[in-house]
């Protein structure tokens, strides 16, 4: 069966005049987006202002549906429509920007900016995907002034050998200055990271870990490499003849039936295994808490510390410590 055809015009096929179809009063923002205010999560909503990305991460499956180097661009005054929109007629002030790369091209981003600004929108808490080497510091200002509260950045690895494995070219120095010149512009840093890509072993793993820790920032996310299909690890996956998840479920990070890929040093259980214990060290480590507590409060303290409390069960990791 060919692939769908692409959309020829973003802003004809994805004008978003279809709100009213939706229960508006049911969605909420993340809880890390609401840091300092968790009463604000609602309402909320989600909104494209690209398609596509032109970058080729082996953990990806993104190209998949749109093609290599497929990027494509809504106008940024439609965008800057629908946003207002969203805040005139449903109140939202809390957004995500689902692009794969918001931040990548500068004249789009600019341009969506200024239209927020100049539409006098300054009470917005918007988040958006970014790359280490595509945030520019000029940039950040404009960012900020314009809602942007939170950026995610695909740090992946602590290690600049599993990070060149994984089509992330760029330096621990460089991660490191993005991250404090975020910072100081005013905006919120999530930290991505992934454990078992193609060339991890544990003590590679444990310099990711240490680098989060390093860093500090506001919030991270952990996963296991895994063989989405349509990326290149599922391709690599199935020509070294590596277990794949039995369902669906199975590719869902959270899941009992999670099944990450092996790397040719560590198992899958051990790759679960260790994630699973990085996210309660990190979200228990003191220099962190003590942060949250300083730049958001009590409240939120508290609320990491009961999120921290609830415990996944795996069973691949039950099966490996089952066997100890």
């Amino acid at each position: 069966m060919p692939p769908a055809p692409l959309f020829k015009d973003l802003d004809a096929d994805m004008h978003g005049d279809v709100w009213d179809l939706l229960p508006m009063d049911k969605y909420r923002a993340h809880n890390w987006q609401c840091f300092g205010e968790l009463e604000n999560r609602m309402p909320y909503a989600s909104i494209y202002t690209s398609l596509g990305c032109p970058y080729k991460c082996v953990f990806c499956c993104i190209n998949a549906p749109f093609d290599v180097n497929r990027y494509r661009m809504r106008k940024p005054e439609a965008v800057v429509a629908e946003i207002a929109m969203l805040r005139e007629k449903y109140g939202v002030k809390t957004f995500k920007i689902i692009d794969e790369m918001f931040v990548l091209n500068e004249r789009h981003v600019k341009a969506v900016c200024d239209g927020i600004i100049e539409r006098g929108l300054t009470d917005l808490n918007i988040w958006a995907y970014a790359r280490v080497d595509t945030v520019k510091p000029h940039m950040l200002e404009k960012l900020r002034n314009a809602g942007v509260q939170w950026l995610a950045l695909g740090i992946e690895s602590g290690s600049e050998h599993v990070r060149d494995g994984a089509e992330k070219a760029f330096s621990q120095d460089d991660i490191k200055s993005i991250v404090r010149d975020i910072q100081t512009a005013g905006i919120k840093v999530i930290g991505n990271y992934i454990f078992g890509l193609p060339d991890d072993d544990l003590d590679s793993m444990q310099t990711t870990l240490d680098l989060a820790l390093e860093l500090n920032c506001e919030f991270a996310n952990f996963y296991s490499a895994m063989a989405y299909p349509g990326s290149p690890l599922y391709a690599m996956a199935v020509q070294k003849d590596w277990p794949l998840p039995e369902s669906w479920s199975g590719y869902s990070q959270h899941s009992y039936d999670c099944t990450p890929l092996p790397t040719e040093k560590v198992s899958a259980a051990e790759v679960l295994r260790f994630r699973d214990a990085a996210f309660h060290q990190y979200f228990a480590d003191k220099r962190y808490l003590d942060t949250v507590t300083q730049k958001f409060g009590w409240d939120t303290r508290k609320h990491i510390e009961e999120m921290a409390e609830h415990r996944l069960k795996r069973r691949i990791v039950e099966a490996l410590e089952g066997a100890a």
